[in-house]
């Protein structure tokens, strides 16, 4: 008696839970400090992965990596929240506001409704035009929602703030997020109420059926085997990491000095246990977190992380796990309190577009649809066992915490740290789902 709905769920890493606590509108992101926050860290990165804001020539930016897929995106966000424990900016409530009375301009509301700086609201829904491509299905189809006949005001209230109808949208909150105006949004409905079947509801016949997401053929991925390095550049990085391994360091000892029996017999399954928390941290730490620690203290050589020797040497240190079941402890008092942590992350909304992890990776939300033209992959299939990966868009190496990074940006969110407690929890959540499963490190994607 006197327990809450959330609290008799069994914490276990299951869709069954998950799909529960939502069932019961039990949202971890509410409740995310519940558990006790690991102590505040220093990042033991290198400076792209540190999410530092800095001045630079009178402007603050964050220092981001360089690779394509992140300097592409210049805007500093932060004003707006993000996944730190610390954080207490929050995001704009609810709210309606007046509908302009100005004349909406169809053409305008197009132009809008396809403008990659807005969205693209395209990325999510279907509209009939051969110059839309690729559409995405993460939103309902708006081919022929004119016939309708849905009330401008109605049209706009939701456009606007969907969260004045819905109380856990995926769409962001265009308007309080500053990314529409109230005259752009009344653009935006005018064309919306333009798209009419002819007869009423029926779309245009498609001539390209590769364009819609509902009619695309999903064509399954081949990469070949992620375990040849004739195949995956990742595994020639691998290899550079031996040298680390032998390497003494200013102590005069080397990693290979403390772990008898050679690199395979001494790390065989040691990564099927990571993420763990670790009590001389008082943290989660995953393989990456812990090298960037415990290589200084016994060798005296720095590891920061993302580096490229820390990358080598969590792959070489991984690949000897390869082929072994995930078996991280989600179970003890201190794993379950990180895991809650996690899933409380998982669920947050944050940044300018007041998303969450679970929008793009819950089945109930984008996880199975079409972003664009990638398939959102499931969170509760499991994400994390074949980190660090080979990317092949930006050619490079990725662990798992640069792809946490990557996501935050189209968030609308400055990213934290590679090494930060925040993301150790998240990768703890997400690798419970893994368990099981066996290893292949590293990937292909």
């Amino acid at each position: 008696m006197g327990r809450s709905r959330c609290s008799r769920l069994p914490l276990v890493p299951s869709v069954l839970a998950v799909g529960a606590l939502l069932v019961l509108g039990c949202v971890p992101g509410a409740d995310r400090h519940q558990a006790s926050a690991p102590p505040r860290w220093t990042s033991r990165a290198i400076p792209e992965a540190k999410g530092e804001v800095k001045e630079v020539d009178g402007k603050r930016i964050q220092i981001r990596y360089k690779d394509d897929a992140f300097n592409t995106v210049t805007a500093n966000f932060e004003r707006w929240p993000t996944y730190a424990y610390n954080e207490t900016k929050k995001f704009p409530p609810p709210n309606r506001i007046p509908m302009p009375a100005v004349k909406g301009d169809p053409r305008r509301g197009r132009e809008l409704f396809m403008s990659r700086e807005k969205a693209p609201c395209t990325g999510c829904h279907l509209i009939p035009g051969d110059d839309v491509w690729p559409a995405g299905s993460v939103g309902p189809d708006l081919s022929v929602i004119g016939d309708r006949r849905l009330p401008d005001r109605y049209l706009f209230d939701f456009v606007w703030d969907a969260r004045l109808f819905l109380a856990n949208p995926t769409m962001p909150p265009w308007g309080p997020s500053g990314i529409l105006s109230p005259e752009e949004t009344v653009h935006i409905v005018a064309f919306l109420q333009t798209l009419k079947g002819n007869p009423p509801f029926v779309p245009p016949v498609e001539k390209d059926p590769t364009r819609n997401p509902h009619t695309r053929p999903r064509v399954g991925l081949y990469w070949g085997d992620n375990l040849d390095s004739a195949n995956n550049p990742a595994i020639l990085l691998a290899e550079s990491g031996l040298a680390a391994w032998s390497a003494k360091g200013p102590s005069g000892k080397a990693c290979a000095d403390c772990h008898d029996g050679g690199l395979e017999k001494a790390m065989k399954g040691v990564a099927t246990q990571y993420p763990k928390y670790l009590a001389a941290y008082g943290r989660v730490m995953s393989i990456e977190d812990y090298l960037t620690v415990h290589t200084p203290e016994r060798t005296g050589a720095e590891m920061l992380a993302q580096s490229p020797v820390h990358l080598a040497l969590a792959i070489l240190i991984k690949m000897q796990s390869n082929g072994l079941p995930v078996n991280v402890d989600v179970t003890s008092p201190e794993a379950r309190a990180a895991y809650e942590r996690g899933r409380a992350v998982y669920y947050q909304r944050v940044g300018q577009r007041n998303h969450a992890c679970a929008d793009c990776h819950d089945g109930d939300r984008g996880a199975g649809r079409y972003a664009g033209a990638r398939v959102l992959s499931l969170a509760q299939n499991g994400l994390t066992r074949h980190f660090p990966v080979w990317f092949t868009i930006p050619r490079t190496i990725w662990s798992v915490r640069t792809r946490f990074q990557f996501c935050m940006l189209p968030l609308g969110t400055n990213y934290l740290a590679a090494d930060a407690p925040e993301y150790a929890d998240l990768e703890l959540y997400l690798t419970a789902f893994d368990n099981g499963k066996p290893m292949s490190v590293p990937g292909i994607r």
